[in-house]
């Protein structure tokens, strides 16, 4: 009977170890996910970041690509504590599993928040943002986040072009008796923003505002739904571990 206890805690032990494995190669390619999505937020998405009042959707895709980095790294320890059956590898891939599940948690949880508080900020702060940042020195960023966003979303303003009467850049005369920027213009060429009429430059319900939101919001979900999604998988990998460190323990003794 005793024999056979052996046995039946040796091959349990060994089922562990390949499942573990297989959550390791799993948990790799989900890092090496995580990352990428991070990556490509701050490459790709991250034009309008300067328009932004706040640096949550900035902070969200730092910390995917922490976690992501981590989580890869972490992946490959974890097959070492695997198959070497060391206990005290085990409890340091515990533990590494423990803060990156925190940290996207975290990002998942700063995402829906911001996705609450972005149209709030987006109201109070983008026509500002626009106004007075737009063809100032030092503000190089805002100008070419303006332009672009006004060419991609087809949108002039805003809440519409009138908010441009109220721009620094119009009033000081630099102008050249341009009363939009050029990239309002349906044909961007130079000195199209001196004509606003709707034949001319976008007019669209909601201003450039509605279309930032929109696309800010996209991004959002994906971001929280990757960083709550990973983490939610990495419960069954600290169960996996814990169940491993366990089924070792017992046979040490």
């Amino acid at each position: 009977m005793g024999e056979f206890g052996e046995k039946s805690a040796a091959c349990g032990t060994v089922c562990l170890k390949y499942l573990l494995f297989t959550f390791n190669c799993c948990f790799w390619l989900a890092g090496l996910a995580v990352m990428a999505v991070g990556v490509w937020t701050l490459a790709l998405k991250s034009d309008y970041i300067s328009l932004l009042a706040s640096g949550t959707y900035l902070a969200t895709a730092y910390i995917l690509v922490v976690a992501g980095i981590v989580v890869m790294v972490t992946g490959v320890l974890g097959c070492c504590a695997t198959f070497k059956e060391r206990r005290n590898l085990l409890r340091l891939y515990f533990i590494l599993l423990l803060l990156i599940f925190l940290l996207e948690v975290i990002a998942g949880v700063l995402a829906y928040v911001y996705y609450q508080q972005l149209n709030a900020e987006l109201k109070e702060n983008l026509k500002d943002t626009m106004t007075k940042r737009y063809h100032q020195p030092g503000h190089e960023g805002v100008t070419s986040a303006v332009d672009k966003l006004q060419q991609e979303f087809h949108c002039c303003g805003s809440n519409n072009s009138q908010d441009w009467r109220d721009s620094e850049w119009i009033r000081s005369g630099e102008a050249g008796g341009r009363v939009v920027p050029d990239s309002c213009c349906k044909t961007v060429v130079a000195g199209c923003g001196r004509r606003d009429h709707a034949s001319n430059i976008y007019k669209v319900e909601g201003g450039c505002i509605t279309k930032l939101e929109t696309f800010i919001q996209e991004h959002l979900r994906i971001i929280g739904a990757v960083g709550i999604g990973i983490a939610c998988v990495q419960v069954f990998g600290m169960v996996f571990t814990c169940c491993l460190y366990k089924s070792l323990k017992l046979e040490h003794y």
